[in-house]
């Protein structure tokens, strides 16, 4: 028999049942839209990462406190009780000729209020180098200088989400807000940014000097009891330069913090590029286990293939012995089963590609506090997802094909 001649009595068979077609379809309509779903959303979440990291340069290297845990592990402690870097850390590390940008970087959450509205954000406590390091550009207003922070000024500037939230429309340049009960003035607002890092938006942020930050609204000390410093971002010349500049980073350190050669560091060098592959790294597992958890739809959707090909070979038992009693080989009978099977589970593939695709541009339109959703449905997803649809139809329409073509002919006519 030809293979069109066999693939049209297949899809002839499938249309004599309509109904019972579509619904043993479901289980790989609702499988191939599912992988395709959740994995463009986790390719969505990669891309997101990614373009956010880039933004920031891959010449960007942070140095962050860090202690020594039990059992000698080392755990950053990003904001930790006992931080061990301060401001004149940041300053000794200016000299290096590599750098051409430092910026100290205190953090945490806060409620800013201004009139009757109200909004959590990360508030940073910065030197006015954060807007080069971090590449925010200013929308209306100014940044703080190093006049405010060497005066401890009770100013700050706006991320864009922020000063939407508070003020709508209105400029709030001028303008008042409080932040743990003290007054700050508004002197400059962000240009919006986009992305977002660890679920939080990058616009909705508050910057003030980190010196009102130590002494107004967190303060933390250093086990010599100076003012503490979270965070020290570096912009390096080039991204050839930075290998040198964290050997440069951590000689300077070490020296600094009266460090033994035997001792372990109190301080972590983590360069953006690492941050990147590191995140990259989750999101791509994360990814996969959406997956896996989706194919589970594809692997009842082959389970109803198999039940619904065993029940048509049952039903026609005597059309099958009539086929092998004029000539049918096996081989006939088994390929016309296979096919319709395949085209069971290309069909619901292609309905689930379709669905999965309108899915996953939906979820894009969503904004959850200022965090767009993105999702990405790239040509390996569907390639995947159908290829896998139709090897679980086939494998599942195996059993019930060589049942029907292992028949004995004659058992088969006397059948009903």
């Amino acid at each position: 028999m030809k293979i069109f001649e066999a693939l049209a009595i297949a899809i002839r068979s499938l249309l004599a049942n309509k109904l019972r077609s579509a619904l043993t379809m479901l289980g790989i309509i609702i499988g191939v839209g599912a992988v395709i779903t959740l994995m463009s959303v986790g390719r969505g979440a990669q891309a997101a990462i990614t373009s956010t990291f880039e933004e920031l340069g891959t010449n960007v290297l942070y140095v962050m406190s860090t202690s020594v845990e039990e059992g000698g592990m080392m755990a950053l402690q990003y904001g930790a009780s006992t931080p061990t870097l301060t401001l004149d850390d940041a300053r000794a590390l200016e000299r290096i000729d590599s750098v051409t940008a430092i910026a100290s970087v205190n953090e945490n959450y806060v409620e800013v209020t201004a009139g009757g509205e109200s909004k959590v954000a990360i508030i940073h406590g910065a030197t006015p180098e954060y807007q080069e390091v971090y590449n925010y550009s200013i929308a209306s207003g100014e940044f703080f200088s190093d006049s405010d922070v060497a005066s401890r000024d009770r100013v700050v500037v706006l991320g864009s989400g922020v000063a939407e939230d508070l003020f709508g429309d209105y400029d709030p340049v001028g303008q008042r807000v409080k932040i743990q009960g003290k007054r700050f003035d508004v002197i400059g607002v962000m240009e919006p940014k986009g992305g977002a890092m660890m679920g939080v938006s990058m616009d909705d942020i508050v910057v003030t000097p980190i010196t009102t930050y130590q002494t107004r609204l967190f303060t933390q000390r250093t086990p010599s009891g100076e003012d503490a410093v979270q965070s020290i971002a570096l912009q390096v010349a080039s991204a050839e330069a930075v290998d040198d500049v964290t050997y440069e980073i951590e000689d300077i350190l070490r020296r600094r913090h009266g460090i033994t050669a035997d001792e372990k560091n109190d301080f972590a060098i983590v360069s953006m590029e690492q941050m990147l592959g590191q995140f990259q790294q989750i999101l791509g597992i994360f990814t996969l286990v959406l997956g896996a958890i989706a194919s589970i739809s594809l692997l009842v959707g082959s389970i109803g293939i198999m039940n619904i090909m065993l029940v048509s070979v049952t039903e026609r038992t005597r059309e099958i012995g009539i086929r092998k009693a004029v000539g049918a080989k096996r081989r006939d009978i088994l390929v016309q089963f296979l096919l319709e099977a395949a085209v069971l589970s290309l069909l619901g593939g292609a309905v689930g590609i379709i669905g999965g695709w309108t899915l996953s541009f939906l979820i894009s339109l969503i904004d959850i506090g200022g965090i767009t959703l993105h999702s990405v449905v790239s040509a390996d997803i569907v390639i995947l997802a159908v290829s896998v649809s139709v090897i679980i139809g086939l494998a599942s329409g195996v059993y019930p094909a060589m049942r029907a073509a292992r028949l004995n002919p004659i058992e088969a006519l006397r059948y009903g």
